[in-house]
């Protein structure tokens, strides 16, 4: 019963946040420098993991975070709650994720974020969805932002992996873009399909950059696969 009333005044205060930031990224967006605009979006997210924390007694450690360089990169992430998506923004910003158009059409949050132009894919349309997200891809690496993925496509079940997608893989080749790898746990406090939130230290991994000079994209995913797979153990997961 206590578990249900913190998450549920998290929900007040997330939907208070997200009302409230939004209007200020509607309002300030164009008058703003391009890269300052990302900086209300990663507001809004830390704004979000700090009321997580006081609500719901959810905090997170970080190992890794040396590898995160300062030029654009293309971050891969296993993908089994809300929360990463949230936390790597903050982390890696300015980034351009690639995200769902669905959520494009969801009152302000969405408004927002249309603003910022992110990849919108559809994924009834997988030709098309990786055709986007080369094209779209590839701009946005060279405007100097890197690109958030979620090769799994979906959240996978809590405390486990799922299959990889080549799809980030592909656009790092094509760019020449290190990839930068990241494990969680964040499914064990924040798990998907309920609006519970467990409290607890979700933990997070990131690894070195895997580089893409020379190698053909089914290389670097297996790279990637590989040390995803290697270290799961370490954030305790299956």
């Amino acid at each position: 019963m206590f578990m249900k009333f913190r998450s549920s005044l998290f929900f007040l205060g997330y939907a208070t946040l997200t009302f409230i930031i939004s209007s200020l990224v509607i309002l300030l967006f164009w008058i703003l420098p391009p890269k300052r605009r990302f900086y209300l979006y990663a507001l809004w997210c830390r704004l979000v993991l700090a009321w997580l924390r006081l609500s719901c007694g959810i905090s997170y450690n970080i190992r890794g975070l040396e590898h995160i360089p300062d030029h654009p990169v293309v971050v891969q992430s296993n993908h089994q709650s809300t929360w990463e998506t949230i936390f790597l923004y903050q982390l890696f910003t300015p980034v351009c994720p690639i995200l769902k158009k669905e959520l494009l059409d969801i009152p302000f949050w969405g408004w927002a974020l249309r603003l910022q132009q992110p990849i919108a894919i559809d994924r009834s349309k997988p030709r098309e969805a990786g055709k986007s997200l080369l094209l779209q891809g590839a701009a946005r690496i060279k405007d100097g932002l890197s690109i958030l993925v979620f090769p799994e496509g979906t959240r996978a079940r809590t405390g486990a992996l799922g299959k990889f997608s080549r799809g980030g893989a592909q656009l790092a080749v094509a760019t020449g873009t290190p990839i930068i790898p990241v494990l969680h746990n964040a499914g064990y406090c924040w798990p998907a399909g309920t609006t519970l939130k467990k409290p607890g230290c979700i933990e997070v991994l990131i690894g070195p950059p895997i580089a893409v000079d020379g190698k053909t994209a089914k290389e670097v995913a297996a790279e990637f696969d590989l040390w995803m797979n290697t270290n799961k153990s370490a954030v305790g997961l299956q």
